[in-house]
């Protein structure tokens, strides 16, 4: 049985535990933890307008020596030794839809400062952490500036409602979202740093069918894109125009304390299959799919205490696999999750994660190879090895949580991952060869973050 296999297996059976439950809590899916969205906020002087946000500082270690980083990371979790950090300062000025099925429009702008909007500096081959290629060309910047959504919404009254949203918004794939707080652990998951796209400008469609069912339909530029086409692989290589398309089904059960998603992303051409491993980007000249599924569940009998979810991923591109030669080639990459959290009381929490990431030996979607260029030597493009690898990479994370103070989330967390090429030396200069690798990353983050 493939590895592909077990994944969807495991998907399956999960989800139908999941759904068998009938108890009485609500889980609202995939922004349950997300307080700041729906607790706290404060009015503009223009009825119905909201401004609320959060402030999120922390503190680093990674065990993996002098001038190394973690390879399948953001670059300000990636880092050796201490590194203090603003990972976020975010506001959210919204003007949410009513309950009511009638005519009406909204907005809603979510912008981000600090080192989670930060630009990832490699060499001259610039690629930001979360603003796809639209990044400053800094590493670790405290002022780097994002904005992660801006759009319109527009609710039309045909049916049970169609909501409309025209401009930049966060993908439907995943389990964890872009805020950290909002997740059930302080460092991002590896399939979300490098299995889907987190974000893409263009228009959406989401419709309730009843109170257990909805789907929506995205049409958007590309992987991560802002724009469409025009762009180049800081190399002068063109890109051609094109789109992707998103669709999503959630279900969940009739107590609400259960729900499933899939999604599927599909996009052609010009998309940028970005690499969250030092933010290179591969670009695809022809299709690439991802298929994703994610789900919660919170059984009745722990009365509130314990939330369980899972998330699986299975992608398949065409790509130019070095931007320096005619060489296209494809790559299938896959993986899956699981998440747990018990709330002992009032004040502690537990949480774990444990995930498992797989790409193939015809490509390269994360990790450190690269194939060589046409004459053979090791051209190590944004440092890393020559030559294709099968990369497999197994993560665990467990974090502990603190609410002392009201809006106050205090964490500690120690994270281990294990496997292929995980840990690399940064190179001294220009394409020069990297110093080595390690196959073991040891990290600890603390975090404190104050909502409003």
């Amino acid at each position: 049985m493939t590895k592909q296999t077990l994944c969807l297996c495991a998907t399956l059976l999960i989800s139908s535990v999941a759904l068998a439950d009938t108890g009485t809590t609500t889980v609202p899916g995939k922004d349950l933890g997300k307080t700041i969205d729906k607790v706290n906020y404060v009015e503009t002087d223009v009825p119905g307008v909201r401004l609320n946000g959060y402030v999120d500082v922390g503190y680093t270690y990674n065990f993996i020596g002098a001038g190394s980083q973690v390879t399948n990371r953001f670059s300000q979790d990636s880092h050796s030794a201490g590194d203090f950090n603003v990972n976020a300062v975010k506001l959210t000025l919204e003007k949410p839809l009513s309950d009511k099925n009638e005519l009406q429009a909204g907005f809603r702008v979510d912008a981000m400062l600090g080192e989670d909007a930060a630009a990832d500096a490699n060499d001259n081959y610039s690629t930001a952490l979360l603003q796809g290629l639209n990044g400053d060309g800094t590493q670790g910047h405290a002022s780097s500036f994002f904005v992660e959504q801006a759009y319109v919404t527009i609710r039309v009254p045909y049916g049970n409602g169609i909501d409309f949203k025209v401009g930049k918004q966060v993908s439907w794939l995943g389990y964890e979202a872009v805020e950290r707080p909002s997740n059930l652990n302080i460092t991002y998951g590896n399939l979300f740093q490098n299995m889907t796209p987190l974000s893409g400008t263009g228009v959406s469609a989401e419709y309730k069918f009843c109170d257990i069912v909805d789907a929506g339909l995205k049409v958007t530029n590309g992987w991560d894109a802002d724009t469409n086409g025009g762009q180049s692989f800081d190399i002068g290589t063109p890109v051609n125009d094109g789109y992707a398309i998103e669709a999503k089904l959630n279900i969940k059960n009739k107590a609400g304390n259960a729900n499933i998603q899939q999604s599927v992303f599909y996009t052609w051409d010009s998309s940028y299959l970005i690499t969250r491993d030092q933010g290179v980007a591969q670009y695809n000249n022809g299709n690439a799919v991802v298929y994703d599924v994610w789900g919660n569940w919170a059984p009745k009998c722990t009365r509130d205490k314990l939330l369980l979810g899972f998330n699986t991923d299975l992608g398949f591109a065409e790509i130019d696999s070095w931007p320096h030669a005619n060489d296209t080639t494809t790559t299938t990459w896959w993986g899956a999750a699981l998440y747990a959290k018990y709330q002992f009381n009032s004040i502690y929490s537990l949480a774990a994660r444990a995930d498992y990431i797989h790409t193939d030996d015809s490509g390269q979607k994360f990790g450190a190879g690269y194939p060589t260029n046409g004459g053979g030597s090791a051209q190590n493009f944004g440092g890393y090895l020559a030559g294709y690898n099968n990369e497999d990479i197994w993560s665990l994370t467990l974090t502990n949580g603190f609410n002392i103070v009201d809006n106050l989330l205090l964490r500690a967390e120690y994270r281990v991952d294990i496997g292929d090429d995980v840990t690399r030396t940064t190179k001294l200069n220009g394409f020069g060869n990297p110093l080595g690798t390690g196959n073991i990353a040891n990290t600890v983050s603390v975090e404190a973050v104050y909502t409003f």
